[in-house]
């Protein structure tokens, strides 16, 4: 972790975390002795192995928020990776919802999305989805985002959601699991018509930033296409390139709008407002760096890449939450962290479920366009001589 001004950090994906400097809840086993498929020291959850045991299939339901949902999608992993353990035979998995096709990119299903559920079915999802099919599913794996806590073992802390939520899981169900390191599954890129538009258009020529000024809450989640436009400039400057800057705004009203935006000195820049999630995930990869406040768009970009696992860096902006905590754990995906965003990380603890008050208002404005440029530039390979 390196400081970049006063207190604010820049944070790498995949960087090593000590569990001495955060607080834990200790695994209950060294994870990196036991071979995967082997049981665990620690008791498995009879009634959810039982009950998972009795299942025809498994649906994936998630209505909530796109970066909660997309992040769960490890729990999907677990039971996955936990099914093929116990039986060569695959037991179907479906998606429902709104993010089913994005689901279906991870590889996880075995049925076409959109399908219901036929016989006796676990559901795993969100409150609102497990609420849903209570009544129905002969067992549910919720997906809280407040309930599993930063795990650690081997002096290894795995403060992100998805490792969160698989080795939640992994101590439930009793075995050793597979992943290791990261453990949120991918999406893959398919041909899109709105790609090709951009590139025939000439956007995705040389060096393309695309920039996700899209937030729930802009208030606190908002860094401005302003701020994002000087960034792109002072990347210009300092590559001594031009700079192709997509600006990926929210849905306002429900409709599409793709529409030239005012640049600045070394930057053509490109509004892409309210387009769907499934579009965008067509568009990331082809970019050579994405940007974006702590939102499911962010998160979606870090987890899509191309058939053979090549995408961009992206790099998160985190004010108030817990840098580590609200990141896919890839490798490529980065944070630049205020210093409350950092003590929520050093404490696993979480502002809005811990009812915890900054001393000052916290803004992504404490992070400057200079500052943040210039981390841009080394993850790009460093300026241009």
């Amino acid at each position: 972790m390196t400081t970049m001004m006063t207190g604010v950090r820049f944070c790498p994906g995949g960087e090593y975390v000590s569990a001495h400097s955060v607080h834990t809840t200790p695994l209950g086993y060294d994870r990196q002795n036991l071979a995967a498929g082997a049981p665990l020291p620690v008791p498995a959850s009879a009634e959810l192995v039982d009950r998972l045991n009795e299942c025809d299939e498994i649906l994936a339901s998630f209505q909530g928020k796109l970066g909660d949902s997309l992040l769960a999608l490890a729990a999907v992993r677990a039971v996955r990776d936990w099914l093929g353990q116990r039986s060569p035979a695959a037991l179907p998995v479906r998606a429902e919802g709104p993010y089913a096709q994005l689901i279906a990119r991870s590889g996880l299903l075995t049925g076409p999305p959109g399908t219901a559920p036929r016989g006796r079915f676990a559901v795993i999802g969100d409150r609102e989805s497990i609420e849903r099919h209570q009544a129905a599913a002969h067992v549910s794996i919720v997906c809280d985002p407040a309930a599993p806590p930063c795990w650690s073992t081997d002096g290894q802390a795995y403060p992100d959601m998805p490792a969160r939520y698989y080795l939640a899981l992994e101590r439930r169900l009793g075995l050793r699991l597979p992943a290791q390191g990261s453990f949120a599954p991918t999406l893959i890129t398919a041909p899109n018509r709105l790609t090709q538009q951009l590139q025939a258009a000439g956007w995705l020529d040389g060096l393309t930033i695309a920039a996700i000024a899209a937030t729930s809450w802009p208030e606190r989640k908002d860094y401005t296409a302003e701020r994002f436009t000087e960034v792109a400039s002072r990347i210009a400057d300092a590559r001594q390139t031009p700079v192709r800057l997509l600006l990926i705004g929210g849905d306002q009203d429900g409709c599409v709008r793709i529409a030239a935006a005012g640049g600045a000195r070394g930057v053509r820049a490109l509004h892409l407002d309210g387009l769907p999630a499934d579009d965008l995930a067509d568009v990331f990869p082809h970019c050579d760096l994405v940007l974006g406040n702590d939102t499911g768009l962010t998160h979606l970009a870090a987890l899509t890449r191309t058939a053979d696992g090549s995408g961009p860096p992206v790099l998160g902006l985190y004010a108030r939450h817990s840098h580590s905590k609200w990141r896919t754990g890839l490798p490529h995906h980065h944070a630049v962290a205020t210093p409350f965003s950092e003590r929520m990380h050093q404490g696993d603890l979480c502002p809005v479920r811990d009812a915890i008050a900054p001393d000052s208002d916290v803004h992504l404005d404490a992070i400057t366009p200079t500052a943040f440029a210039r981390v841009c530039v080394e993850v790009l390979g460093g300026a241009e001589e």
